[in-house]
């Protein structure tokens, strides 16, 4: 099958399974080696072919589950040219085309030839496999009908130059790797620097969602809408009280732009020191990046924001053009504030470079929005709207007169209150 020949797509992150059985396509009539030993590398094979199939979600050909899991998680020259470009020009194009060559015949392999040889019923388990949950653990259910799809097309090309045209539509549709297929991502650290971990579950939340706030929507939408086309745009800051859907914006954002290129990366505060390591994974990606810190805030003692500011501005890499900072606050100058900042009995000699130095963060951040607490007939109207949406069939009169009850008892006017009370009766009813 000649996989040791391929150019672009070498060393594939899960590709162990397809070397023993391209191993076993070339050897399994070899009288050199023992037979049953090839038959245990066999069923070994399929075995770890089924448990990916449970931890991804796949159905279907679990061969061409596979093959079109490993192309479209394969980052090379040609697959990272393609995504949200498409088509490329170039001699890359000889290339791929040469590996998709190699690749092609795979996806046409009948391993009713192996099962002849060795005996077994292999095949069986690997053409039409039927899930146990509807998705897995690796992938939601969206990106593994986007794999499962593409085995599907890939199995039914014609010649190679179509296999081809499959392949750079996929990348130019959904990307590649996990920055490609996935919306979302966190951070670990190792041994070797900071890892970027894709997120499987996203809340499904729209801006259409969050009630009132249009103002301050507007100006989410604005600054987001400009990133994402290419044009300038600033660092973002949400600040307002607790409970009032700065979360949730940021994340409707993430959802209504995915589409168009945005990714996002949850950072905390613990791992601003690997905000650098970060930058450099994402910055030559043809994607737009948000760096995500959620409930941004600092006491006096901790100096973690001193890593954030470098990063943002002022150090002597200039932040790429592809990321952007959004964070979220209840605090409006993100770093506590105390009187004795300004008190004159202060033991610092000029208290003035204390108060600058603390105001010198959130100048960083060119858009700041404010969400503040809904007054009462705003609460109420987010009740209704929350009520409606959740099809709750209950008298308006009693259903504010039970919600003003409600934000009494549990935190008072917000909008995670109103939500809150929602779930409450969605739980109580039969």
């Amino acid at each position: 099958m000649k996989t040791d020949k391929l150019i672009l797509y070498r060393n594939m992150e899960e590709g162990k399974i397809l070397s023993d059985i391209v191993f076993l396509m070339e050897k399994c009539g070899d009288s050199d080696y023992e037979k049953e030993k090839l038959k245990e590398m066999l069923f070994s094979s399929v075995g770890e072919l089924l448990e990916m199939a449970v931890s991804h979600g796949f159905e279907g050909n679990l061969w061409h589950n596979y093959l079109a899991f490993l192309l479209a998680s394969h980052e090379n020259a040609y697959s990272t040219s393609c995504e949200i470009t498409g088509t490329v020009k170039g001699s890359i194009n000889a290339a791929a085309l040469y590996d998709f060559a190699i690749l092609r015949e795979l996806f046409e392999y009948d391993f009713t030839r192996l099962d002849r040889t060795f005996g077994t019923d292999v095949s069986v388990f690997l053409k039409d496999y039927t899930g146990v949950s509807g998705h897995g653990k690796v992938f939601n259910q969206r990106i593994r009908d986007r794999i499962c799809e593409l085995g599907k097309h890939l199995a039914e090309t014609k010649d190679t130059e179509e296999f081809k045209a499959v392949m750079t539509r996929f990348y130019k549709e959904f990307g590649v790797g996990k920055l490609g297929l996935h919306k979302a991502f966190r951070v670990e650290h190792t041994e070797n620097g900071a890892r970027i971990v894709p997120i499987t579950k996203i809340p499904h939340v729209k801006l259409d969602d969050l009630v009132g706030y249009e103002i301050a929507k507007k100006k989410l939408i604005d600054n987001t809408e400009a990133f994402v086309g290419g044009k300038k745009a600033n660092n973002c800051l949400l600040f307002g009280d607790a409970g009032t859907g700065k979360s949730s914006s940021v994340k409707a954002v993430l959802n209504q732009y995915y589409d168009r290129g945005l990714r996002m990366i949850e950072v905390y505060k613990h791992q601003f020191q690997d905000l650098n390591d970060i930058i450099a994974q994402i910055k030559n990606r043809n994607y737009k990046f948000i760096i995500y810190m959620d409930d941004l805030s600092f006491e006096e003692f901790e100096t973690e924001y001193k890593y954030l500011k470098a990063v943002i501005e002022g150090g002597l890499e200039r932040k790429p053009d592809n990321v952007l900072i959004y964070a979220t606050s209840n605090r409006r100058h993100l770093i506590r504030e105390t009187f004795k900042d300004k008190a004159d009995r202060d033991e610092e000699l000029h208290t003035n470079d204390t108060v600058q130095e603390k105001l010198s963060l959130v100048a960083r951040f060119g858009v700041t929005i404010y969400f503040g607490k809904p007054d009462k007939r705003q609460f109420q109207e987010i009740v209704k709207r929350l009520a409606e949406k959740n099809k709750i069939s209950m008298p308006e009169e009693s259903l504010l007169l039970e919600a003003n009850k409600w934000e009494l008892n549990h935190g008072g006017l917000s909008g995670r209150t109103a939500q809150q009370f929602v779930d409450y009766l969605l739980g109580m009813q039969e």
